[in-house]
Formats: C-alpha cells, sequence, structure tokens
C-alpha cells in the first residue's frame, strides 16, 4: 500500500510525504510498513490517505516459504513435528526460533483448529506456546492470534544478498587479524555466544552443530583472546547461505571486524556451491541493521514471534 502522511506546515498548509510498502501491523495508535528501507512506523494521526496498490515487489509465497525452510535447516530443533505443512519446533526454550511453530504452507486443518493443535503440543511439552508467522504470507495467522489475545514479540527482518554483492561490497583488511573458519567450535567460543544468548542447554548445542554444513568463524588478538566469533551454514535446495550469532567484542568493536568475518564466511560459503545469503535480525536492532544495509542486504520479508496468553 501506500501512505501519505503528514509531516509539516507552510503557510497555513500541510506537507506531505508518501511512503511504499507491505503493512506488517496496524495498532489503535500507528501502522507500519515493511518498505525497501526497512520497517516504517506511521502514527495513525500522521495518516493523510492511503491506498492498496498491486504488489509488485513482494516476494512469491513459494520464495518465503522455501527460504524459512532453508532457515529451519540452518537452525535445527532438537525435537521437531509437522502439523501438515507446519512444523513445530522445541529446543529447552533456547531461542524463539528453535521453539515456535513455522507457520508456512497449509496445516492440513481450519486454521483456528491448527492454532489448539500448536497449543496442545507445546502443553505436551511443557512450554508455552509460540508461533513464528512470516510476513505477509501469514497475515491471515496473524489475525486469528489477535483475535485470540497472543502477544507478539518485536519484528524480526529476514534479510538476503547475493554473494557477489558481499564480497564486492567488503574488502579485504590484512590489517586485521585472520579470521579462522572451524568445522566445529571451541569452548571459548561457546562461552562468547552464551554471553549474548544466555546459556546453552543441551539442545542449544545441537541446534549449532547439527548441520552437515557449517562453519564456525572466530577472530584472535595476539595473545589469542576472541575478537569476533559468527556461524555460517549452507542449506537448503538453493543453496542458501544462513548468518548467525555475529558478535565482536566490545573493546573490539569499529575497526571493521564485522565485515571482516562477513567476508569470510561468504567466500566459505561461496566454494560450497551458495550464491545467496540470508540472516534474520530485529527491527530495533539499528547498528545491525545499518551494517547489513552497508554490505548489500535488503530484507527479503518480515515475521513475528507470537505468545500464547499465559
Amino acid at each position: 500500500m501506500v501512505v501519505r502522511r503528514i509531516v509539516g506546515v507552510s503557510e497555513d498548509r500541510p506537507l506531505f510525504t508518501d511512503a511504499l510498502g507491505e503493512l506488517v501491523d496496524l495498532t489503535e495508535t500507528e501502522l507500519t510498513l515493511a518498505t525497501a528501507q526497512g520497517p516504517l512506523r506511521v502514527p495513525l494521526q500522521e495518516v493523510h490517505r492511503a491506498k492498496r496498490v498491486p504488489a509488485t515487489r513482494r516476494p512469491r509465497a513459494a520464495d518465503v516459504i522455501a527460504l524459512e525452510l532453508a532457515s529451519n535447516e540452518g537452525w535445527p530443533a532438537a525435537v521437531q513435528a509437522r502439523l501438515g505443512a507446519w512444523v513445530l519446533r522445541a529446543a529447552q526454550n533456547w531461542t524463539g526460533r528453535a521453539n515456535s511453530a513455522l507457520a508456512v504452507g497449509d496445516p492440513d486443518r481450519p486454521l483456528e483448529a491448527a492454532i489448539d493443535a500448536v497449543v496442545d503440543w507445546y502443553d505436551r511439552h511443557g512450554q508455552q506456546a509460540l508461533i513464528n508467522a512470516p510476513m505477509p504470507l501469514a497475515a491471515p495467522v496473524n489475525a486469528a492470534l489477535d483475535n485470540r489475545g497472543w502477544t507478539a514479540r518485536p519484528l524480526t527482518l529476514v534479510q538476503t544478498a547475493p554473494l557477489s554483492r558481499v564480497l564486492a561490497t567488503t574488502a579485504e583488511r590484512p590489517d586485521l587479524p585472520a579470521v579462522e573458519l572451524a568445522d566445529a567450535p571451541t569452548d571459548d567460543w561457546f562461552t562468547m555466544v552464551a554471553e549474548h544468548k544466555g546459556s546453552l542447554p543441551e539442545a542449544a548445542v545441537r541446534v549449532l552443530t547439527g548441520v552437515p554444513e557449517t562453519v564456525f568463524a572466530q577472530v584472535r588478538d595476539a595473545d589469542g583472546e576472541l575478537l569476533a566469533v559468527a556461524r555460517g551454514t549452507v542449506t537448503g535446495a538453493g543453496r542458501w547461505h544462513g548468518i548467525g550469532l555475529l558478535q565482536v567484542a566490545p573493546r573490539a568493536r569499529r575497526q571493521g571486524l564485522a565485515q571482516h568475518v562477513l567476508r569470510a564466511m561468504a567466500g566459505w560459503a561461496a566454494q560450497r556451491g551458495a550464491s545467496r545469503a540470508y540472516l534474520q535480525v530485529e527491527e530495533r536492532n539499528t547498528s545491525a541493521v545499518a551494517l547489513y544495509q552497508r554490505v548489500g542486504f535488503d530484507t527479503h520479508h518480515t515475521y513475528l514471534t507470537r505468545e500464547a496468553p499465559v
């Protein structure tokens, strides 16, 4: 849709600007559009006019499903089950992605019955029911969950980029310590990830090490202390390179280490036949979104992780 919003007044006349994007959220006070530049929140009091237009940039449903399934392969929950085409996942509550029902495709039953089945499955596993609802594909799911009083975690952007673009926009940095690419994580690699993601239960280790084509990136200083880590995978029929857990130690930030690691992992993935990369980042993490934009990532689609009432 296109939204015309009031951005000011000049000589007693309102000034307008237009925004084009996918409507992904609407509350009593604001709407959120997923635009080519990222999510845009617009207070309703600023909306002058809104109009639905043909969706020329919307990803095909099949492309969203394929990317979500490749992402699921790259972040494999210890326990998985099927509800029609939906994927039910549990991993001792470590990360929302590995502990939510992925609502893509047909659940093989009416929507309300599918939601009931998700709640029952998570009850049996002693966990709160979560549903991962990609937008705009799962808009009917989100609407049904709204009616049931399910809450939403912060909006997540699923971003993609050609590996050729990542390699072209990141320079080689011989002045920085080399990026080590290992087949298995070290103990201090796990420790650095735990500082950001919380303690790692057994199921978390299975998520991190359960993909055949996985690389664990690390950068160390002259004393052997970790400066940066990340994890990369290659999965899916489309040979997608998944990027996750990119972290830089506070003392080593603003030196180009993040791009240094991204470049090294992109080269690793390209050697294994991947041509495209994806990552998931919360929309509110503006510094990370800006970093990924600089190296060529665009938002492919978004998703909301919905939480059942407790």
